[in-house]
């Protein structure tokens, strides 16, 4: 699943293998509907983990892009809770981005308040205006490809979305896809430490956040987005007549 020939048209960057799963998912879902070719990068492989192994971290994500029906599942490798922004970092996402040419990236926002998170966000958006720049690591041999656009996954309720995506068909498989990590959610057999996500009700707030963010769209469930440039939109009368939520 991580084929050198293969170019993708979305491919979402998260910190821990996890993070995509539990933030958009059902974006992804809907995108591989649509016929688009789907991947996810985790950049950590979870080693600071409470719960589970990295070994056993990385048999659940390929369950859980089993799942979504992604075309790559990829790993930078970075260090789990030191994740930056060095040099080392920038250079291995560019030549990611060289190599799958994705035209939509789908990250972490950067007020997120967990470090890696926050820097995840950062490299992502450096990695992307530097892959388009042809003598930045002229060694690698991998040209240079057009800037993709950027979409940030939101996690906190204090930042107002630029859009909802409408996820309402893909509900259940992306539930099935954030328990595929059965080490790191609620299992009552469980001997390890508990951790705020293994808690009982986590991932019942997860599927109520979708709920949410459906009701202001007017559709069952959503995953909201926040990008930072302008939207070029074709046709403002389609894109504000579609149902949304009446009562806003």
């Amino acid at each position: 699943m991580s084929s050198h020939e293969t170019q993708l048209d979305v491919l979402a960057v998260f910190s821990h293998p996890d993070d995509a799963e539990l933030s958009v998912a059902g974006t992804l879902l809907k995108l591989k509907s649509l016929g688009y070719r789907t991947g996810v990068c985790d950049l950590t492989r979870g080693e600071m983990g409470t719960r589970g192994t990295p070994e056993i971290r990385a048999d659940e994500a390929a369950e859980a892009a089993r799942i979504m029906r992604l075309d790559a599942r990829l790993n930078l490798e970075q260090p789990d809770g030191h994740v930056s922004a060095t040099e080392v970092a920038r250079i291995a996402m560019v030549r990611l981005l060289r190599t799958y040419k994705p035209k939509v990236l789908l990250t972490t926002h950067e007020d997120d308040p967990h470090p890696d998170h926050a820097n995840t966000s950062i490299i992502v958006r450096q990695a992307a205006r530097l892959a388009t720049m042809g003598r930045y690591d002229e060694e690698s041999g991998l040209r240079p490809v057009p800037m993709p656009a950027i979409m940030h996954s939101l996690f906190s309720r204090r930042i107002v979305p630029s859009f909802v995506v409408d996820v309402s068909g893909f509900v259940d498989e992306k539930m099935a896809a954030i328990r595929a990590y059965r080490s790191q959610f609620y299992d009552a057999e469980s001997k390890e430490p508990a951790t705020r996500i293994s808690a009982r009700g986590f991932i019942e707030e997860i599927e109520l956040r979708m709920r949410y963010f459906g009701s202001l769209i007017g559709v069952a469930a959503g995953e909201p987005y926040y990008v930072r440039e302008a939207l070029n939109v074709d046709d403002p009368l389609a894109l504000l007549t579609r149902p949304m939520n009446i009562y806003s």
